[in-house]
């Protein structure tokens, strides 16, 4: 595997770009950001060349029969919902949770995590809007901790950096010493939630596997898993999608019970990695423009890059 980084947390577009859409949901709300969101994601798709290379490594798979002037519509859509995803994190942040409504699609999910008697992991994407979540998770009334990379080109801010608010969560830096396993377990033993990204490589040299993601071999970490073994918890798996102009519904799909210490032997954790990659492709064709991983999960792999999975060709 190469050696070079493979993402960057740097944010898209200029300071001035992400202020002038503070400034909007300021002064003038949801509505007026997303006025002027459609005409800048349309310049963004048509004239600069990075929005191809970020989004058809997925886009190719997600919809392998598509022409061309259909795949530039795709590449709008997507960045429009990345766009809408953004605003509305910072709206969360500079008019408070309350404007922006979330429920779980089951009534019982919440449930089922409320009567986890002691910590878990908490097994997250980049769909939906992931921080829209993480305003929620007080609720719980578990201290919530996140492992989360900050590249220092970061322009773009978290919800809770609007109005200089204080984290309502610790964040783990997978960059310190043995990539903050040592931290990690703590909060685990401590009956606290961890909080892990499921579908993004921090390093290339970090603990994973290839699963079948979309028709091709994509790698994903395996650090949740081998978290919950050795700390023998529970991992679960949550989503958002955003179903309304101010609302994100919330589901649990999965919630895996993970064999005890099982070492660092990869195979040991296939199928409870597969669990998770089958959810997200489920969510993937339910919600096939909330998909929100700008990188090539796919480009280590010596496997054809237009993707062959038949079914998701059946769904498009």
């Amino acid at each position: 595997m190469s050696e070079r980084k493979k993402w960057t947390s740097k944010s898209v577009g200029t300071r001035f770009g992400h202020q002038f859409f503070y400034l909007m949901i300021t002064v003038g709300g949801r509505r007026t950001a997303y006025f002027f969101l459609y005409f800048i994601v349309f310049y963004y798709v048509i004239f600069h060349p990075a929005v191809k290379m970020k989004t058809d490594p997925y886009l190719i798979r997600r919809f392998p029969a598509t022409g061309q002037l259909k795949r530039i519509f795709q590449r709008y859509l997507l960045v429009l919902h990345l766009g809408k995803a953004l605003i509305d994190r910072a709206i969360i942040g500079i008019r408070g949770p309350s404007s922006i409504h979330m429920a779980f699609e089951d009534e019982t999910d919440l449930k089922k995590i409320q009567s986890l008697d002691s910590g878990f992991v908490l097994l997250m994407s980049h769909v939906g809007c992931w921080q829209a979540v993480m305003s929620a998770l007080p609720a719980l009334q578990k201290r919530v901790n996140l492992l989360m990379f900050r590249d220092e080109q970061d322009i773009d801010k978290h919800y809770f950096e609007h109005g200089k608010k204080e984290s309502p969560f610790n964040i783990i830096n997978p960059e310190q010493f043995l990539g903050g396993a040592i931290e990690m377990l703590n909060v685990l033993k401590n009956d606290e939630i961890l909080c892990i990204m499921g579908d993004r490589v921090f390093k290339p040299s970090e603990f994973t596997i290839p699963i079948d993601f979309l028709g091709d071999p994509a790698r994903f970490p395996l650090i949740a898993y081998k978290m919950a073994s050795t700390a023998k918890k529970p991992v679960v798996v949550l989503y958002s999608q955003k179903t309304g102009p101010d609302r994100y519904t919330l589901s649990i799909p999965e919630i895996i019970y993970i064999q005890k210490k099982l070492g660092k032997q990869k195979k040991a954790y296939l199928p409870y990695v597969q669990r998770f990659v089958r959810s997200l492709e489920a969510y993937t064709r339910g919600f096939p423009y909330q998909f929100f991983n700008f990188y090539d999960m796919w480009e280590d792999n010596e496997t054809n890059k237009t993707g062959k999975n038949t079914q998701l060709r059946k769904n498009t």
